[in-house]
């Protein structure tokens, strides 16, 4: 009997039919829709956790949209008027931000952990592996997943946004999909890298210490990006946050913005997409070819 086994979760769903004490796989048809079945295991996981999902999600943008947002938008506010920065109240310049750092973080969660618990602590991948399931489809069902979580933290977000009164142009809710997008790029990149690295107290040193924090700090989330040293604004250029942060603000409020560079910053998160899965497709299928 083949048996799709996700992280702890026991046997997915899979279409089948018994014959007496036999119980006949349709091959085809879980190669055809592998991926899913990997996607819905995940989400089920994800399930008994929700609340413990949901508190992540929210509870650190949360934190620093009181602090950050209206505890020093107020200072800001205070010093430079009603017009606060860039034309807008500070927690209105720095929500498109908060929400793009959402969408990054969750979609890093989502791919990290379980492809570290997949391909090191309990090798699930292998077992998965072992199954009509390809090393592509895996990886596939990893990432949508954690594109389930994303779209769920970032709804919930900008709900949380627009009670706070950040977010009022009609065009708000657009903020949403970019941020998403924002998200996918880098997933896809993390899934790529995870499943590069053999050492994952290496791999969360470099994420946390060389990714994640100069990514959160130089990609003009408090302040616009053209106030930062020139070389140091590239981090800003190559990074996800800094695109949906400034497709946010232009979706979000009457930020100027070039229609070339809405192309521009569309095309960048598309390109880290397209990339991160076919980089994750290939250290997929070598890994678990060994």
């Amino acid at each position: 009997m083949a048996q799709m086994m996700d992280m702890n979760m026991g046997p997915a769903k899979v279409e089948s039919q018994r014959v007496g004490s036999l119980r006949l796989v349709n091959i085809k048809r879980i190669s055809r829709q592998g991926a899913f079945s990997v996607t819905e295991a995940r989400i089920r996981n994800m399930w008994k956790f929700f609340w413990v999902i949901a508190f992540e999600a929210l509870a650190n943008p949360m934190l620093y949209l009181v602090s950050v947002g209206i505890g020093i938008g107020a200072l800001v506010d205070q010093n430079l008027g009603s017009e606060g920065v860039g034309g807008v109240p500070y927690l209105t310049f720095i929500a498109p931000a908060l929400l793009a750092t959402t969408a990054i973080t969750g979609a890093m969660d989502e791919v990290v952990f379980p492809s570290l618990d997949g391909f090191k602590w309990q090798k699930t991948y292998f077992a998965m592996n072992s199954t009509p399931l390809s090393p592509r489809q895996i990886a596939t069902g990893v990432f949508l997943a954690a594109m389930v979580r994303t779209i769920f933290a970032v709804t919930c977000y900008w709900l949380l946004l627009y009670l706070f009164g950040a977010l009022d142009s009609p065009t708000a809710w657009m903020a949403i999909p970019v941020a998403i997008l924002a998200g996918a790029g880098f997933g896809a990149l993390m899934l790529g890298f995870v499943s590069f690295v053999d050492n994952e107290d290496l791999f969360l040193t470099v994420i946390n210490r060389l990714i994640i924090m100069p990514m959160f700090l130089f990609s003009g989330t408090f302040y616009p990006l053209s106030t930062m040293p020139i070389f140091l604004q590239p981090i800003g250029w190559i990074s996800p946050l800094w695109h949906a942060t400034e497709l946010g603000r232009f979706l979000t409020y009457d930020y100027e913005l070039a229609t070339p560079l809405v192309v521009i910053h569309i095309a960048v998160m598309l390109a880290l997409l397209v990339a991160g899965l076919a980089w994750a497709f290939k250290n997929f299928e070598r890994r678990l070819a060994k």
